[in-house]
């Protein structure tokens, strides 16, 4: 048998700028009290496609899926707090893409045909591109956070331009995930 590692295909947010604008707007939504589990800096990240459970043996291919999805560098505006499923029932906070977001769901939706050749699942909760921040695990304070979620939903963060996506293997540990590269297609 195989052995399986837990993965997902994504854009890494790298640019210090932006960082440090998230890490503010994070601080904000902690400071409501709820009870939550912020994303660590060094993991911020969009997430193009979660994977899940896959056997090494796939990884080369996945690789192949995602060279296939092939397109030009193009910048995205990130832009904007939310919440999933719903800004009153927040269980993930993320900060949103405007600009570029067809660009990222034209790559999603190449990916996603390459990946069901390989006879991975099709995601069945559609794409929306986000960048999460938080996952909330209480709902103690959390009219205190819908507020910050409200005074923040045009929050301007930054551009940044994508030059890359990387295939990243997710391993879990008691501190939280630690995030590997195991492979990078570059957008030319």
């Amino acid at each position: 048998m195989s052995e399986l590692i837990r993965s997902f295909i994504s854009v890494d947010i790298e640019d210090p700028l932006i960082l440090d604008r998230i890490e503010r707007i994070k601080e904000m939504v902690l400071s409501t009290g709820v009870y939550m589990k912020p994303v660590e800096k060094e993991n911020i990240h969009l997430t193009l496609r979660f994977l899940g459970e896959i056997p090494v043996a796939l990884i080369d291919e996945v690789y192949k899926a995602m060279l296939a999805a092939k397109t030009k560098p193009f910048e995205i505006e990130i832009k904007g707090l939310g919440a999933f499923p719903t800004i009153t029932n927040p269980r993930v906070i993320w900060v949103g893409v405007s600009r570029g977001a067809e660009e990222l769901r034209n790559i999603h939706k190449q990916i996603e045909k390459g990946l069901r050749k390989l006879g991975i699942r099709p995601d069945t909760k559609g794409f929306e591109p986000h960048i999460t921040i938080a996952r909330v695990k209480s709902r103690r304070n959390k009219s205190k956070l819908i507020k910050v979620l409200n005074q923040l939903a045009d929050v301007e963060i930054g551009v940044m331009k994508v030059t890359s996506i990387r295939l990243k293997q997710s391993i879990l540990t008691f501190k939280g995930p630690i995030y590997k590269t195991l492979r990078e297609v570059k957008l030319e």
